[in-house]
């Protein structure tokens, strides 16, 4: 593979049991371009290795006047010289070239991972340490990957050189060949607290990043009461310990590079003092004393290698550690059983399990059923569910999506669980919209190129979430967008309020139109008067479409054709909302906040996205007739652009 080629058609399957298996399975993918780069790491070792040998000769034919063997030990250096460039050229590209792929490859099967979990890896592993693991980890990986041939080159070099010294002068060789695996071995027993000081650095640098991280995405909180001060401090702290953490790290570094300073040293004081011994007493010639000096001397720059391959590993293990625990996460419905028969819940006979939706051939339909709390969501009816507890919403919500827990039971669709559907299919069959939908930076257009039935349009997505504000706010932004829905979005939404980015993820969602679209507080942050117009255009778009809407407004829980209430995890009443609001307390308190159904206010909006429209007056008794959708004012022109 060359870095022309990436990315890889297929980059195969990890092996990720363990850190230093899954750096062997790279390894070995990558065979071709290590065998590249040890062939040119040999030829330019061994060439630097034979230059003492040639000066030696070289010196040897000055003391015996020989011109002829002159002559031939400056070819023999001119070769040398032209072998150890060409390999030193050829090494350094195909090293860059392993390096290179091998992050490549990584990144590609994090990116893989990332698509094929989607919100779940974020559940299951926190955010910076995904980012984390496609940077600086796949860095670090890559430096090892790429070093292992080079320092294989270099091993068999040092091996070569040694064998060839006590062929070449067993007297020096013998001293030679006694020293160099003390020189070579020394280091290990200061490597296990190299390790441990440099996981401790690691550690507390990624704390840091986390809480930087968490810092500037609550600038906004934090500036409203006043805690940047408190939170610089504590990110203060942390960054001191991880400088404090760096330079016990950088003190056993540095105690490794002096070792391979000072042994190789002695080693050579050693060779001189007794070479000079030898050739007092004439055992050596003058050449020979030259030639293995000069060898001890070469000997640094591959036992060099030494000392890098146990950085490289040192780095490389930890990192490929968390990037093997990433991609070792698996959709918890790849962890399931056999199929469920029909009889195993309602939502469907015999004759339901392979039916298909009318939008897309393959895709399950019928009734939503979730074992684990008894939660029933007809086929075609909006269904909304109420939970006082907003995580275990959550939890439920995402368990419809097919995330069930590894040891719970699995979601049916149409009598067919969702574990056992092909991830596309699944996605297709039911839609998750989370709490806090994200949005990608570029055009409102790019948002919504998102994968589609195609049986609703852009304009009517938009105008059923109740967008015309979003986009004239966007428009005047972006002065150069003719259409609307050209204007640019920052990174994540953020020139947006909170209900404004709400409302443009719902258009999202309305748009994919998938068979069950399942949303969790769809408008937390949005005010009273906008909410009324979304569950009235959501009510129309959906029509005929399996809904489901975890909220605790009345104004969505009127519009719904059923309404649930889901307690400490167990369904324990359905009905209508009126008729809940009046006869089941513990569905009140929860809708009406513990106050009197009839008059209490619904604090459930952020003042960001409100309009002066007080959210008094939200009670039962209050709540207006169903209406059809009306047309919003201004997108009649965007219709007729798009």
């Amino acid at each position: 593979m060359q870095i022309q080629d990436l990315p890889y058609p297929d980059p195969g399957v990890p092996d990720t049991r363990s850190g230093p298996r899954f750096l062997w399975w790279l390894g070995r993918n990558q065979l071709d371009g290590q065998l590249r780069s040890l062939a040119w790491g040999l030829l330019h070792f061994m060439a630097v290795a034979a230059l003492p040998f040639c000066v030696g000769f070289a010196v040897q034919a000055v003391v015996d006047r020989s011109g002829g063997r002159l002559a031939l030990a400056g070819g023999l250096l001119a070769l040398c010289s032209a072998a150890t460039a060409l390999g030193d050229t050829l090494l350094h590209r195909s090293a860059v070239t392993n390096w290179i792929t091998a992050a490549a490859r990584v990144q590609q099967l994090l990116a893989r991972k990332a698509a094929h979990l989607g919100a779940a890896l974020t559940r299951r592993v926190a955010a910076g340490e995904v980012v984390a693991v496609s940077t600086g980890d796949v860095e670090k990986i890559g430096w090892f990957v790429e070093a292992a041939s080079r320092f294989t080159a270099a091993a068999l070099t040092v091996a070569a050189v040694g064998i060839g010294l006590l062929v070449y002068q067993p007297a020096l060789g013998v001293v030679v060949a006694a020293g160099l695996p003390v020189v070579a071995l020394a280091v290990l027993p200061l490597l296990p607290h190299a390790t441990r000081r440099a996981d401790a650095q690691r550690e507390k640098a990624g704390r840091a990043t986390e809480l930087a991280s968490d810092t500037v995405a609550g600038l906004r909180v934090l500036r409203g009461i006043g805690g940047e001060e408190l939170f610089l401090d504590r990110y203060r702290r942390a960054s001191q310990e991880v400088r404090r953490a760096a330079v016990r790290s950088a003190r056993m570094w540095s105690l490794i590079a002096a070792t391979q300073v000072l042994l190789p040293g002695l080693l050579l004081v050693a060779v001189v003092w007794y070479g000079i011994h030898l050739a007092r007493q004439g055992r050596i010639s003058v050449g020979e004393l030259v030639t293995v000096y000069s060898s001890v001397m070469v000997l640094n720059y591959p036992l060099w290698h030494f000392q890098e391959i146990a950085m490289a590993y040192s780095f490389s293990r930890p990192s490929a550690q968390r990037a093997a625990r990433v991609l070792s996460l698996e959709r918890a419905t790849e962890r399931s059983g056999a199929r469920v028969r029909a009889s195993d819940g309602p939502g469907g006979g015999p004759g339901d399990a392979g039916s298909t939706g009318p939008g897309t051939p393959g895709t399950p339909s019928g009734d939503l059923y979730d074992p684990a709390t008894g939660l029933l969501v007809p086929s075609g009816l909006l269904t909304a569910v109420v939970c006082g507890d907003p995580d275990a919403s959550g939890l439920l919500a995402q368990r419809l999506g097919g995330h069930a827990p590894q040891d719970g039971p699995s979601v049916l669709l149409g009598g067919v669980r969702l574990d056992e559907l092909p991830l596309d299919v699944a996605r297709t069959a039911v839609l998750v919209q989370d709490k806090d939908p994200v949005l990608l930076s570029g055009s409102v257009r790019e948002l919504l190129d998102v994968p589609a039935s195609g049986a609703v349009r852009p304009i009517e997505a938009l105008t059923a979430a109740r967008c015309d504000d979003v986009l004239d706010a966007l428009a005047q932004g972006s002065s150069d967008a003719a259409d609307p829905l050209d204007a640019r979005l920052t990174e994540r939404g953020r020139s947006l309020s909170g209900g404004q980015r709400q409302r443009l993820a719902l258009a999202r969602s309305l748009l994919t139109d998938p068979e069950v679209l399942v949303l969790d507080e769809p408008t937390s942050a949005v005010d009273a008067h906008t909410e009324a117009r979304i569950a009235e255009g959501l009510r129309h778009l959906r029509n005929g479409r399996t809904t489901v809407v975890f909220a605790s407004s009345p104004l969505l829980l009127d519009h719904a054709d059923r309404v649930v209430l889901v307690h400490e995890g167990e369904v324990v009443v359905v009905g209508a909302h009126r008729d809940l609001v009046d006869t089941e307390p513990r569905y009140r308190a929860v809708v009406t906040r513990g106050t009197d159904a009839a008059t209490a206010p619904d604090t459930a909006g952020d003042a960001s996205d409100r309009d002066g429209d007080p959210r008094d007056g939200r009670g039962a008794a209050t709540l207006k007739p169903r209406a059809e959708l009306p047309e919003l004012v201004g997108l009649e022109e965007i219709e007729e652009t798009a």
